[in-house]
């Protein structure tokens, strides 16, 4: 995307020309290999300061790289006193984030024995007036890798699926909408789904360095067309009926993945628990 590059470059050369700032990095999907890269894609920026109260108090040097049309800011409070951010969206359609750090906390975050995990995702040093990035350990990736899940998350993952799908159906059937779909996206798909997903595409690649980024934005890329399309019928629009429908489907494509993954991991699937469960459904979809 030619519009981010020639913004990266604005930024590159201001913050040479800055004598306030000392160290420049780019971090995230930019310069992480595993990670899905487009035209909608941020940049991350690390600006180290000198002193970053001033750049943190004034805005107006966001303005020197194009006209924002919105920013969120958070200080130094959301995150330990190690930073702050600003994250900006111009009229170009660029997206910037700006992580501000002052020299000192930016060396201090480099003593840490494990790199932080927005550096373990990936950087790229860009300006460094100072030597202050000589220590800094590279990135593992592993971070971001799917790992195996213990026996114990494994069993609480299933038995907290079953047992939310209760709540999902009594909100049908009371015709509530609204917190049939909380529970249904935000929790069973998010909480549920999304890690089984991992998990089971993760096995089928003997969990060697892989991830299908957040929230499943790889799952299509890994996923049969035969499991994809299980996985589209679990999502639904307003109707009570269509709801019921892809309450089934979360139903048995947990099913199938937690029976294949139980295999895989030697671990215990509870049947008799989605027996129970499944005859609970069944009663309340069919009350008058």
């Amino acid at each position: 995307m030619k519009v981010r590059e020639e913004k990266l470059e604005r930024i590159i050369q201001w913050a040479e020309d800055n004598p306030d700032i000392r160290a420049v990095l780019l971090t995230s999907s930019l310069v992480n290999p595993y990670a899905p890269v487009d035209n909608f894609s941020d940049l991350d920026v690390e600006l180290v300061f000198q002193n970053r109260k001033a750049y943190e108090e004034n805005n107006e040097w966001i303005k020197f790289f194009g006209e924002p049309i919105s920013m969120v800011e958070e200080n130094d409070t959301a995150f330990d006193g190690k930073h702050a951010m600003k994250m900006v969206l111009y009229r170009d359609h660029v997206k910037v984030d700006f992580k501000l750090y002052q020299v000192s906390e930016f060396c201090e975050e480099i003593k840490e024995e494990l790199l932080p995990e927005d550096w373990d995702l990936g950087y790229k040093v860009l300006i460094d007036k100072d030597g202050l990035t000589k220590n800094l350990k590279a990135p593992t990736y592993q971070s971001i890798m799917i790992h195996p899940p213990t026996e114990k998350k494994f069993k609480q993952v299933l038995n907290d699926f079953w047992w939310d799908t209760t709540y999902v159906a009594k909100c049908l059937k009371r015709g509530d909408i609204f917190y049939a779909k909380f529970m249904s996206e935000n929790i069973l798909r998010s909480d549920y789904l999304v890690p089984l997903i991992e998990w089971y595409i993760a096995s089928t690649h003997d969990w060697n360095n892989i991830t299908t980024n957040k929230h499943g934005r790889l799952f299509k890329k890994y996923l049969s067309s035969e499991l994809w399309n299980r996985v589209e019928a679990t999502f639904s629009g307003s109707d009570i009926e269509e709801n019921w429908t892809s309450l089934f489907a979360f139903a048995d494509l947990v099913h199938e993945l937690g029976v294949a993954l139980s295999e895989k991991l030697s671990f215990e699937y509870p049947f008799q628990h989605e027996i129970n469960i499944r005859n609970y459904l069944a009663e309340v979809k069919a009350m008058p």
